[in-house]
């Protein structure tokens, strides 16, 4: 039933489905978060998406604008080991046989503070199948001349050592809004090497980029490609950030997403994958991580946050 349909009675009572609707904005820039994950949704400059996202009265899918705590990517068949005991996810990736993304996405967030152009939000994540500690989050969203920075802290309040990662999954956007919006688009992506997976997503070693599809360190048209694999290695300026550019075909304008030196590894997904056929090739994905995929297991990147302890990582994405 819509909400044109539901009686006036009805439509009071009626939940979106990520929850509560948060905006902030400063200036043309507007940004609109959302309760469940404490997710961004959508994310306009002048009236444009700069993201691929998803309206007030629709399910995320494709993970899209979520936060991935307390560890990005895939776990293989959801197993681990951690100081000699054996955990086991529930696996939340049925058809690949793991656990993907994290336990906060789809949980409900506090808002802690609010301002025009900013929004704190908070969930603890208490111990559950196969995670047995508790961690204290906090994602901070504010925008401001250099557009928006995301801001995600995490503390460690069990009686032992956990094993952490955490990453993000927005979909950049040229502002057209079709499948295969992004073939047409210019694409630079700082990685000098990628990880090849096998059928499961799981890395299966490194290879350099020279002379493959997935050199994309100079500007270039994306086209076919399809990409999933996560980049290391990154080429940083002199702030120490990395960029993810998507310009629009004639170079009028287009997007980029930075990462600070907590982020050495970077995911990029073409969403060929996606179940969503006209969601496909709409947006580019872009995934800051912390560590690589399945770090559960072969530690690559993977922090040990000992009790008390807090880890604090960056990421923003920016009008070019």
């Amino acid at each position: 039933m819509t909400a044109e349909e539901a009686g006036s009675e009805d439509v009071r009572d009626l939940k979106f489905p990520s929850g509560a609707q948060y905006e902030i904005r400063s200036g043309q820039q507007i940004a609109w978060l959302t309760e469940v994950g404490g997710a961004l949704r959508d994310f306009r400059i002048d009236g444009v998406p700069v993201l691929d996202g998803y309206g007030p009265d629709e399910m995320c899918t494709g993970a899209r604008g979520q936060s991935l705590i307390p560890w990005p990517n895939r776990i293989r068949n959801g197993k681990y080991e951690w100081e000699g005991q054996p955990l086991q996810l529930d696996l939340s990736e049925p058809d690949k046989g793991g656990a993907i993304h994290g336990l906060t996405r789809w949980r409900n967030w506090d808002v802690i503070e609010r301002a025009e152009d900013a929004i704190s939000f908070v969930y603890t994540l208490h111990a559950c199948q196969g995670w047995p500690w508790v961690l204290d989050s906090r994602v901070d969203y504010h925008l401001g001349l250099d557009g928006l920075t995301v801001r995600t802290t995490v503390v460690n309040r069990s009686a032992s050592a956990c094993p952490y990662g955490t990453g993000a999954h927005p979909y950049l956007s040229t502002g057209v809004v079709r499948g295969g919006a992004i073939d047409a688009g210019l694409v630079q992506v700082p990685g000098a090497t990628f990880l090849p997976v096998d059928e499961r997503g799981i890395p299966t070693g490194h290879e350099r980029v020279d002379g493959t599809e997935y050199d994309l360190r100079e500007l270039q048209q994306l086209g076919p490609r399809h990409i999933d694999v996560a980049y290391t290695d990154l080429i940083r300026d002199t702030d120490g950030r990395a960029w993810v550019k998507l310009l629009r075909p004639d170079h009028s304008g287009g997007v980029g997403l930075w990462v600070d030196r907590s982020y050495p590894f970077l995911e990029i997904f073409t969403g060929d994958a996606l179940p969503q056929l006209n969601r496909r090739r709409a947006g580019l994905g872009v995934e800051p991580m912390t560590c690589a995929p399945d770090a559960f297991n072969s530690g690559e990147g993977l922090i040990t946050l000992q009790p008390g302890q807090s880890h604090t990582a960056a990421w923003g994405i920016t009008p070019t």
